[in-house]
């Protein structure tokens, strides 16, 4: 059956869902996104990528700051929606938005539910470790990210993998569900499954002091937060005073602290050479990578691959390290 659907999203990753419902038979009557905001150096306002998708389809585009006021409510149920689609919108729903379209509000949420719900799952399935990510999709209710499930992919998570990489990788496979389970969701032939909310955990708002590297943890767990931190916040350290973007490392085995690299022992964040024959295994595939250096951590050493100075262009940590004479024995932080 086509029906009348509001799509509701802001970022990229809401991008191969709209894309989807757009060539669809489905009739997108209308988009909700995030307001207009300042960003750049020149803080110029940038609409939503959501935006810019809709306007150039021809689709009237909403940006209440606040879409469960009752303007906003008023507006939305003028549009007698029979079904409301989420993907990362950035705003909670209140039950009177709930309560609009016939056959609810459904969300695509990038993970594997009800492990970590909230704002920031890809990045937090990173953090922990997870071998497998997924996306969800969901019937929105009020509780944050606790509604029932209406089917789930999962997608491993390869070493290699920032946020920014796993997050368009699930984007493309929550589009494709999406489209797969819509159909029978319509007709009434879908019965969703509840969570096991004692299963549950979160993924809270990303801040960008998180990124600070603490090199008193393992190698293993800045490594993943590395990762996990890019895009957005970016893993970062301070070199002489200087913001220093860490872009690509990898953890060398707990007990290669400074001995192993030819130095006494070193306080945690002391840049030491790598251990000899230290060329890192590239499990995606890729060409094997070089490692430039590494730094003394809480267990074990991370070599550094690919770094930025604040102002400066990303290296190589071997172009790096030819230009910066004295770095062997200092301390980041």
């Amino acid at each position: 059956m086509t029906a009348r659907i509001v799509f509701m999203g802001s970022p990229e990753f809401a991008l191969p869902v709209l894309r989807r419902l757009l060539e669809s038979e489905q009739e997108v009557v209308a988009v909700y996104t995030q307001p207009d905001r300042p960003a750049g150096r020149g803080r110029a306002l940038q609409a939503p990528p959501a935006k810019e998708l809709a306007l150039a389809h021809g689709v009237p585009v909403h940006q209440p700051a606040g879409v469960s006021v009752p303007d906003s409510v008023q507006e939305l149920a003028g549009l007698n929606p029979d079904l409301i689609v989420m993907a990362a919108y950035g705003q909670i729903l209140k039950q009177p938005v709930l309560d609009i379209p016939r056959r609810g509000v459904v969300n695509v949420h990038a993970s594997l539910l009800p492990r970590h719900r909230g704002a920031a799952p890809v990045a937090a399935a990173i953090l922990a470790g997870d071998e497998e990510a997924g996306v969800t999709i969901m019937r929105t209710e009020l509780a944050l990210d606790a509604g029932p499930i209406l089917a789930q992919r999962r997608v491993s998570i390869s070493p290699q993998y920032t946020t920014g990489v796993l997050t368009e990788k699930l984007a493309e496979e929550g589009a494709d569900l999406l489209m797969e389970v819509l159909p029978a969701w319509l007709d009434g032939r879908l019965a969703p499954t509840p969570q096991d909310a004692s299963r549950a955990t979160y993924a809270p708002t990303l801040r960008k002091e998180d990124g600070r590297v603490d090199w008193g943890l393992p190698a293993e767990e800045i490594w993943r937060r590395v990762r996990a931190f890019t895009p957005w916040p970016g893993a970062f350290t301070y070199l002489d005073g200087q913001p220093l973007r860490l872009l690509d490392t990898w953890p060398l085995a707990a007990g290669d602290e400074g001995q192993q690299a030819g130095l006494p022992v070193r306080q945690a964040g002391t840049v030491v050479p790598c251990p000899p024959g230290a060329a890192l295994p590239d499990e995606a595939g890729l060409p094997v990578r070089q490692a430039g250096f590494a730094v003394v951590t809480g267990r074990g050493l991370l070599a550094i691959i690919r770094l930025q100075l604040a102002g400066r262009r990303a290296l190589p940590a071997t172009d790096f390290l030819r230009g910066q004479r004295g770095l062997m024995g200092k301390r980041l932080g």
